[in-house]
């Protein structure tokens, strides 16, 4: 197996990195509950996970299977749930369940009181005042959050590079037309027309990544401009230029490493404010389709239901803890990347 070597600069950013300890634990903790929660129909699910029945597998959690299929009556779906379709599928084999056994959009019936009720042994924060148990919703709604925010954050960061490269590279009325027109259009209400335009159109997950990138690629440009101008006119970018090698060679394989570092900075943050601008906009009732599981419609809940402490609470906390983590990490990062900062006298 081929072994990774690094160079001594980034052995040295690395050493950076771990001792400092408060970002370097962060960083593993949100990694552990990110990858976590990718398996959330395997943690919180009103489905089996696994169905043995009659010599056969079934995987209900992944695919659909009718109610015919465990020898009852009705071609739809098969609830697991039901009584009757316990005892058909126990009668020839067995289930096992998540270990949270409600998913996001699950309704329960046979609450003590009425909803929102408080937290128990069945519904660990609770539920919500629509039936519904909060931790599968905080499971499901902290996937789709950082999902969200990644997705966002790495489709910004290549618009905003490729912005921020052209400006600083060819310079000139190139970077003044850019300048200008970054001025104009960092200067608008970014929130407002967001709540405008997803009062346009019914939002979804893709709808509302597309809006939000129209105005969260410009946060790099700034700091990759200057890299390209600074860098565009050293000796070893003369020589390329002089050698005849293209515009877009030198930028990609030249000049685009020193600029690198910078943006890699950045990340945590833009991460950080992308989740926090949806969950302002789920709060508000501008986000996420009705009905999709929210950190922000949580939030809204707790407001709406002061009496319903843990619903508050809950989201307060679970979006502090992620804020948190990812500053952290920021932090860290940041001071691995700064050649001014030594930690336990650099790497070895």
């Amino acid at each position: 197996m081929a072994r990774i070597t690094l160079s001594p600069l980034n052995r040295r950013r690395l050493h950076n990195f771990r001792a400092n300890k408060r970002g370097y634990w962060s960083f593993w903790l949100f990694a552990v509950l990110f990858i976590l929660s990718l398996f959330a129909e395997l943690i919180a699910n009103d489905k089996p996970i696994l169905v043995r029945f009659d010599g056969s597998f079934y995987l209900p959690f992944a695919q659909l299977y009718p109610e015919t299929a465990f020898g009852g009556v009705f071609e739809t779906e098969a609830e697991y749930r039901d009584p009757e379709v316990k005892k058909l599928i126990e009668a020839k084999g067995w289930m096992v369940w998540a270990p949270i056994p409600y998913s996001y959009r699950t309704v329960m019936t046979d609450l003590p009181g009425p909803a929102p009720s408080p937290p128990s042994l069945n519904n660990w924060l609770g539920t919500d005042d629509q039936a519904r148990d909060v931790t599968a919703r905080v499971i499901y709604g902290f996937r789709i959050s950082v999902l969200f925010g990644l997705i966002l954050t790495v489709m910004s960061s290549i618009v905003g590079v490729a912005a921020g490269a052209v400006q600083g590279y060819f310079g000139g009325w190139i970077d003044l037309t850019f300048q200008r027109f970054m001025e104009i259009w960092s200067g608008m209400p970014t929130l407002y027309l967001l709540i405008i335009l997803a009062s346009i159109v019914q939002p979804n997950f893709w709808w509302l990544l597309g809006l939000m990138l129209l105005f969260s690629w410009m946060s790099l440009v700034g700091v990759v401009r200057a890299e390209f101008l600074r860098a565009r006119n050293f000796d070893y970018v003369r020589a390329a230029r002089a050698l005849g090698v293209g515009d877009l060679r030198i930028m990609w394989r030249h000049v685009l490493p020193n600029a690198t570092v910078a943006t890699v900075t950045f990340l945590p943050f833009i991460l950080n404010g992308s989740i926090t601008t949806l969950t302002a906009l789920d709060f508000i009732g501008f986000g996420l389709p009705p009905g999709s599981p929210s950190l922000g419609e949580l939030l809204n809940q707790g407001k709406n239901n002061l009496q319903a402490a843990w619903l508050g609470l809950t989201a307060f906390f679970v979006v502090g803890i992620i804020l948190s983590l990812l500053v952290f990490v920021g932090e860290a990062v940041r001071d691995a990347a700064d050649p001014r900062k030594t930690f336990g006298g650099g790497a070895k």
